[in-house]
């Protein structure tokens, strides 16, 4: 064997190994960021492995940080396997989405149309999820949006979801419009 080999042989060692450490450093801090972490509702499998973590369908609840009164469950896909569990799995774009009211809404200040709900790493440097949210004046209807992108392409699998802002009981009777509150 000569020495030329071995040296490109330690050298791909060394990246693996490189890389490993830079995903078991990032990896607890990449996760959210206009949200707080979302709250696992429940795992599901759905492809077994026999030596490592099996793929999953995670669900997930997120309150929208902007409105009181409004809370989102996303389902996704984990990849399982080594890749998988060390966080260096390209995660796939099938996200579902459901949002709801679950109280009286009062928008806590102006937000943009179409901006950032909550936001979602899917892989190690180049995808994240985004579930986004938007006004529909004319209706009084919060529409959010879930969706992936990668740094070079996104993916054109998205799912949506609306919430009527409507009164919260009897005593709910100030409805607030959300197109007063669009930047």
């Amino acid at each position: 064997m000569t020495s030329k080999a071995l040296t490109q042989r330690d050298t791909r060692r060394l990246r693996r190994r490189i890389l490993a450490a830079l995903a078991l450093v990032l990896w607890p801090v990449s996760v959210t960021f206009a949200a707080d972490e979302p709250d696992l509702i429940f795992r599901r499998s759905t492809v077994f492995k026999l030596l490592s973590p099996n793929d999953k369908l995670a669900t997930y609840g997120v309150d929208d940080p902007e409105v009181d009164g409004v809370a989102c469950h996303f389902t996704v896909p984990e990849k399982g396997g080594f890749k998988g569990w060390l966080g260096l799995a390209e995660q796939v774009s099938d996200i579902s989405l459901a949002c709801r009211q679950i109280g009286p809404i009062h928008f806590k200040d102006k937000m943009e149309q179409g901006g950032d709900m909550f936001r979602q790493r899917r892989s190690l440097f180049f995808k994240k999820m985004q579930i986004v949210r938007g006004c529909d004046a004319k209706r009084n209807v919060l529409v959010y949006m879930v969706y992936s992108d990668k740094l070079i392409d996104g993916s054109p699998k998205n799912s949506t979801s609306s919430v009527p802002v409507m009164p919260w009981g009897a005593g709910d009777t100030a409805i607030e419009k959300c197109g007063d509150f669009v930047q």
